[in-house]
């Protein structure tokens, strides 16, 4: 009770001090006449005490009980009072500005006859000293009065409402523009390594090949100034792209998502707690800014759509993964349709190999969790390189663009697989670039005996055609990735990052090949298995769920399936969304439940 008293507004007060101004009255003249009273005085002020309490009380409830108890009481009162002084007949004036000011919906249309005309026409029944000419004008002004007063606080309301709204878009607006900034700053250092940084490097690379074609003292001497002059352009870009980097991307990822929920808090004029759980890992600016997209968008959608007053935000550091939670107790919907946030949301974490779901039951509240696997960079770690191409441009190529970056070192080149199965030994590299097409051994062959013998090392194969046959061989082989040698380098130097971690990577364009080729293949599928045709599940997934249901986890399900652990997880997550659960108990209950299994 004293956390709804709490959040009166003016009017509340307004109409409480008029009911206890007018109770108050009513029990002070009662004690002065109590001797022409015909029950006892003791009953009386009971009474009165009743009239006073009970609506009020179930004021708090429901409006519906509230009218109900108002006439019953106070209508009560008013008569039996009228019995004996004809005068007391204006104590009913009060409660009918207060019906009027509380009534809701339809509920003006019983109450507005009974208020107006029945209870009335009760009091000068059992008083007929009354002028039927006084009672009910004054009776219908006080209901009109209460009613315009009930207009005001609707007013009010709607104002408060659309000031709130107001705040949280305001405040949605000015986070959207610090992220967007942010984002733009990042694309435009990314940009300027990409031309400058790689430009300074192909002129730096093109001086030195002059080196032996310059054979006078003072041609030797302008080279060097040259190369002096293009090392300081160079070094001034990365001082450049250093400095463009936001204070805000230094901050922890629990600092920034307490920081977001406290100004929330502050703008929206809602409750919203914030817990960290697990021991904090740093997490990349990408898996940042998704968390940070996620908690700000179901923040704004718990407020504008489901008018929550309480938000509880738990971000869940755990071994594999970093999970964000969004619970509030807004109103929630039955049949729970994504927008546009919503569907960015998973677009976002989709990049990062997470995903986004949504709980929401009617009168109890949505749920939102963003699920982004763990995948740390950390400013001290170097990842170890070994790139396989019997094309020795292109080794140098790709060489030069990859110990541009900071965390990335080249530790060792080969011409085939069978040289860089010996050499891989030696030099113990994080990552292999494996081509497809060598003489002696090829990039199918040497992956799966480098799997094999050294099952943590990385395979990221780069191939010049779109050949999708080998391309599920060699993923079958144990390979963490397949692109094309036409990707750009940006996108290379973050596959390469992403593969590191743990992730898988196919180019979109093969991976649009292999799905079409295997969405004809299992055409036959779904004409002779009706649930998995109502469930849109593939023969990989079933596969992957019975696995699930013997209890084995995503690495035996890699090494059974000659699969990644990635690819493993990404065929998990896909079949989770299918199935409309959020775990793998909930999917082999569901899967047995279905008859899947």
């Amino acid at each position: 009770m004293l956390d709804i008293v709490k959040q009166w507004a003016w009017y509340d007060w307004v109409m409480f001090f008029l009911r206890l101004i007018v109770c108050f009255s009513l029990t002070v003249t009662t004690v002065k006449f109590g001797d022409y009273l015909t029950l006892p005085l003791w009953m009386v002020i009971l009474w009165e005490t009743l009239v006073f309490s009970v609506p009020w009380i179930c004021l708090m409830l429901s409006y519906r009980y509230y009218l109900i108890a108002e006439m019953l009481l106070f209508g009560g009162l008013s008569i039996y009072l009228t019995s004996m002084f004809p005068e007391a007949y204006l104590s009913f004036l009060m409660p009918a500005f207060l019906i009027a000011a509380n009534s809701a919906e339809k509920s003006f249309r019983w109450s507005a006859p009974i208020t107006i005309v029945f209870i009335p026409l009760l009091i000068m029944f059992f008083s007929r000293a009354i002028d039927v000419f006084e009672i009910f004008p004054q009776v219908g002004l006080a209901y009109v009065i209460g009613f315009a007063f009930h207009l005001l606080i609707v007013n009010h309301r709607q104002n408060e409402i659309i000031r709130k709204q107001n705040s949280v878009l305001e405040q949605y607006l000015t986070q959207i523009e610090r992220v967007t900034l942010l984002e733009e700053r990042d694309r435009l250092s990314k940009d300027l390594h990409d031309t400058m940084g790689h430009s300074y490097v192909s002129i730096i690379m093109g001086l030195e090949t002059l080196r032996q074609d310059v054979a006078s003292q003072e041609g030797s001497q302008k080279l060097e100034s040259l190369l002096q002059h293009a090392r300081k352009g160079m070094k001034e870009v990365r001082g450049y792209l250093h400095q463009m980097g936001a204070p805000q991307e230094t901050l922890p990822l629990v600092h920034s998502l307490r920081q977001l929920a406290e100004e929330f808090q502050t703008h929206a004029k809602v409750n919203v707690r914030f817990r960290a759980i697990g021991e904090e890992h740093p997490v990349g600016k990408q898996v940042k800014m998704t968390l940070f997209r996620c908690l700000q968008e179901s923040l704004t959608n718990a407020v504008r759509h489901g008018h929550a007053t309480d938000i509880v935000v738990s971000l869940h550091f755990e071994q594999q993964q970093t999970r964000l939670e969004v619970q509030d107790n807004g109103h929630g919907v039955d049949n729970w349709e994504d927008g546009f946030g919503i569907t960015t949301m998973k677009e976002r974490a989709a990049l990062l190999q997470g995903r986004v779901s949504v709980y929401s039951e009617r009168g109890e509240g949505t749920l939102v969790t963003c699920l982004v696997p763990r995948m740390v960079e950390s400013a001290d770690e170097i990842i170890r390189l070994f790139i396989v191409d019997d094309h020795s441009f292109i080794r140098e190529s790709l060489r030069t663009i990859l110990e541009g970056q900071r965390e990335l070192q080249v530790v060792g080149m080969a011409e085939d697989g069978a040289q860089a199965l010996k050499l891989c030994e030696e030099l113990e590299p994080d990552l292999v670039l494996m081509d497809l097409e060598m003489p002696n051994m090829d990039g199918i062959t040497a992956t799966k005996r480098m799997k094999e013998k050294w099952p943590d090392i990385r395979v990221l194969v780069l191939s010049t055609f779109q050949d999708t046959e080998k391309a599920k061989v060699i993923m079958r082989s144990g390979a963490d990735g397949y692109l094309l040698k036409s990707i750009e380098s940006r996108e290379l130097v973050e596959t390469i990052r992403l593969v590191y971690r743990g992730g898988t990577m196919i180019a979109q364009d093969l991976f649009h090949k292999m799905l079409d080729a295997q969405q004809v293949n299992e055409q036959d599928d779904f004409l002779v298995a009706p649930k998995i045709r109502e469930n849109g599940l593939t023969k990989r997934e079933l596969e992957i769920l019975q696995m699930l249901s013997q209890g084995m986890r995503y690495k035996m399900i890699a090494s059974k399936l000659y699969l990644s652990d990635g690819t493993v997880r990404n065929y998990a997550s896909t079949l989770y969304d299918k199935l409309g659960v959020r775990n793998r108990d909930e999917a082999v209950q569901k899967g047995q439940k279905e008859g899947l299994l």
